[in-house]
């Protein structure tokens, strides 16, 4: 079978998810997201090659890989969203690359809500049914692993594996004292992954939602206190998440959490590091940064960015303040 990877755009349009609506009408940031990865599965449907038969016919897994994405607006339930993705040159080694945008209507008016790059790879799957052979056009977006792939490192940091000496405990390789670090581990549930094996990038995304949130209740700063006694609405302007190797169903996946730094005293600069422990090393799996801050919901200031106070701040950069 012939395949074009051509350049021309694919179109999404749709609605939020309901269950993104967790603050009044407003969406998280998560189902922006999930809104890109539409998009672009959108891409790869019009040229007949959507994961179903990238998975039955020629078995691959499409899989994102890299993410970054930048929120110059709020979303609502109601909001209908039009999602562009436009490909850019697929590369050994590197997958294929896209750009996306979302917008609303508003007023007459078109809003952009959103700004981002993606990458996607298409990983061989072990136990897939394969009917065909692999077309020429898709094999410089394969892979055998996640971790054959060349990571991006503009703007990100990535980690590196750590030894354990046995002994040891995984926290303390992790989170030593002082490194105002905070630590989640947890159980790959079957339901964050793809094709019976892998987590998947959504995963890591919702990962980091709660590793935020944990975070936040851990220094006293819990989203449900925050809006009972200030008004405080969490907000995301900028967020990323790169898949560095494959993390598997049920492994206990490692989740650091470091707020790096405050930005103008309205947001904070954090990132997150997720390690698999195999042999006695921490594999790291995924890495990704957020920018967030709160706006505030009542009150002549309703609307603004909230203003971080000597009690946040400390509390926020812990020993590091």
């Amino acid at each position: 079978m012939s395949i074009t990877l051509d350049e021309t755009p694919a179109t999404y349009q749709g609605r939020p998810r309901y269950e993104g609506a967790n603050i009044r009408t407003w969406i998280g940031f998560k189902h922006f997201e999930y809104l890109v990865e539409e998009a672009v599965l959108q891409w790869f449907r019009d040229r007949g090659i959507g994961p179903s038969a990238l998975y039955h016919a020629y078995g691959v897994g499409l899989e994102f890989v890299d993410s970054s994405i930048r929120l110059p607006a709020t979303l609502t339930i109601d909001d209908e969203v039009r999602a562009t993705a436009v490909p850019g040159t697929p590369a050994p080694g590197r997958g294929l690359p896209f750009t996306v945008k979302l917008t609303v209507e508003r007023d007459g008016k078109t809003v952009p809500i959103l700004s981002g790059k993606v990458r996607v790879a298409l990983v061989r799957e072990k136990d897939a049914p394969q009917s065909e052979p692999l077309p020429a056009e898709l094999e410089a977006l394969t892979v055998a692993e996640v971790a054959e792939l060349s990571p991006a490192t503009a703007g990100l940091q990535l980690p590196e594996a750590i030894t354990v000496p046995a002994g040891d405990d995984v926290r303390a390789a992790l989170v030593p004292e002082g490194s105002n670090s905070f630590l989640w581990s947890w159980r790959i549930p079957y339901f964050y992954c793809h094709f019976s094996d892998r987590l998947q990038h959504s995963g890591y995304i919702r990962a980091m939602e709660e590793v935020v949130d944990r975070f936040l209740d851990s220094r006293g700063l819990a989203v449900g206190r925050m809006l009972d006694e200030r008004g405080w609405i969490p907000v995301v302007s900028r967020a990323r998440v790169q898949l560095l190797a494959d993390a598997h169903m049920e492994e206990t996946l490692h989740t650091v959490f470091t707020v790096e730094e405050i930005v103008k005293d309205v947001m904070y600069n954090a990132r997150m590091d997720c390690y698999v422990l195999r042999d006695g090393r921490l594999i790291p799996t995924a890495t990704g940064t957020i920018l967030h801050g709160y706006a505030v919901s009542r009150g002549e200031r309703a609307g603004a960015l909230a203003e971080f106070d000597a009690a946040t701040r400390t509390a926020l950069l812990g020993d590091a303040a």
